[in-house]
C-alpha cells in the first residue's frame, strides 16, 4: 500500500468542502470531484475563502494559507481521481447511490488506492463488497465542521485488512485529528449514543414536558453542551437525522432509536432546520 500523498475528495457539499480544506492545509495534493465543473470550482473558491478568513484571524499564516489553495484541483471527471491514493466519499447518504460510485471507482484507481466513506451510519461492509479491493475499503467519518472538530472515527468493515486501517489512522493524525476505532456498527459510535438522546427531546416536548426553548436551555445550562438537542437537530437537519434514526433502528431494534413522529411531519412539512430556514427554530 503506497504512502497516502494525493487524496480525492468527492462531494462539495459542506462536509466534503471541510475534508478538502483539512487535506490540504495538512499538506495533501487534493482532487476535488463534484458532478459539474461550476460546482466543483465554487467549492474550491469557498475553501480559499475560508482560508483567507482564518488568515485574517490570525489562525494560519498567509503562505500557508496561499499553498493549501495550490495543492486543490476542482473536476466533474471521475477519472482524475485515478492517481489518488486515497479517495473519500462524502455524498448524499443513500446507499444505492454509495454503491455505484464505489463500483465505478474500483474500475478507475490503481490497485492499493484506499476507498473510505465518510458515512455516519450505513455499512462500510456493504459498500466494501462491491468493489474487487474490500480489504481496501474503510470509513474515515469527519464531523461537521470539519476544520474545527477533532475527532475522525476510523470504521472497520468485515473485510477492512489491518493495513487499510493504519492507514486511515495515520491520514486523520495527519489531519491533525484525533482518530478513534470503531467496529462497522450503524451509527459508530457517536451517532449511536447521541441520536437516541435527541429523538428522545422530541419525545419530552411531544408530551408536553417542556417547550423546546427551555429543553435547549436545560441541556446546555445543566450538561454544559454547546447547544441543545433542538439546535443541533436544526443544524444537522431533520432529513439526515431520520435517516440516521432509521438505519439505527433496522440495525439495533431498540425502541429508543424509531424516529418520533413530529420529526417524520417535519419532513414532510420541508422543516428540515437551518438548511430550509425553518426547523424547530426559525433562521429566516
Amino acid at each position: 500500500m503506497a504512502e497516502i500523498k494525493r487524496v480525492g475528495v468527492i462531494g462539495s457539499g459542506q462536509m466534503g468542502s471541510g475534508i478538502v480544506q483539512v487535506a490540504a492545509v495538512s499538506g495533501f495534493d487534493v482532487v476535488l470531484r463534484s458532478r459539474n465543473q461550476a460546482t466543483a470550482e465554487g467549492t474550491t473558491a469557498a475553501v480559499e475563502k475560508n482560508l483567507r478568513r482564518l488568515v485574517e484571524k490570525g489562525k494560519l499564516e498567509e503562505s500557508a494559507a496561499e499553498t493549501a489553495a495550490k495543492r486543490i484541483t476542482a473536476t466533474e471527471n471521475l477519472h482524475d481521481l485515478a492517481s489518488c491514493d486515497l479517495v473519500i466519499e462524502s455524498v448524499i447518504e443513500d446507499m444505492a447511490i454509495k454503491k455505484e460510485l464505489f463500483n465505478e471507482l474500483d474500475r478507475i484507481v490503481a490497485d492499493g488506492t484506499i476507498l473510505a466513506t465518510n458515512t455516519s451510519t450505513l455499512s462500510v461492509t456493504e459498500l466494501a463488497v462491491q468493489t474487487g479491493r474490500p480489504a481496501e475499503v474503510c470509513g474515515i467519518h469527519f464531523f461537521n465542521p470539519a476544520p474545527v472538530m477533532s475527532l475522525i472515527e476510523v470504521v472497520e468493515g468485515l473485510t477492512t485488512s489491518e493495513e487499510t486501517t493504519a492507514a486511515a489512522t495515520a491520514f486523520a493524525q495527519s489531519c491533525g485529528k484525533d482518530p478513534v476505532l470503531v467496529k462497522d456498527r450503524a451509527g459508530f459510535i457517536v451517532n449511536a449514543l447521541l441520536f437516541p438522546y435527541l429523538n428522545h427531546a422530541v419525545r419530552l416536548y411531544e408530551r408536553g414536558v417542556a417547550s423546546i426553548d427551555d429543553i435547549d436551555t436545560a441541556m446546555k445550562g445543566g450538561c454544559g453542551f454547546p447547544m441543545g438537542p433542538f439546535q443541533l437537530l436544526d443544524l444537522v437537519g431533520l432529513d439526515t437525522s431520520v435517516a440516521i434514526l432509521d438505519a439505527l433502528y433496522e440495525d439495533y431494534h431498540d425502541p429508543a432509536m424509531r424516529p418520533e413522529p413530529l420529526l417524520k411531519r417535519m419532513l414532510s412539512a420541508g422543516r428540515l432546520g437551518r438548511k430550509t430556514g425553518q426547523g424547530f427554530h426559525s433562521y429566516e
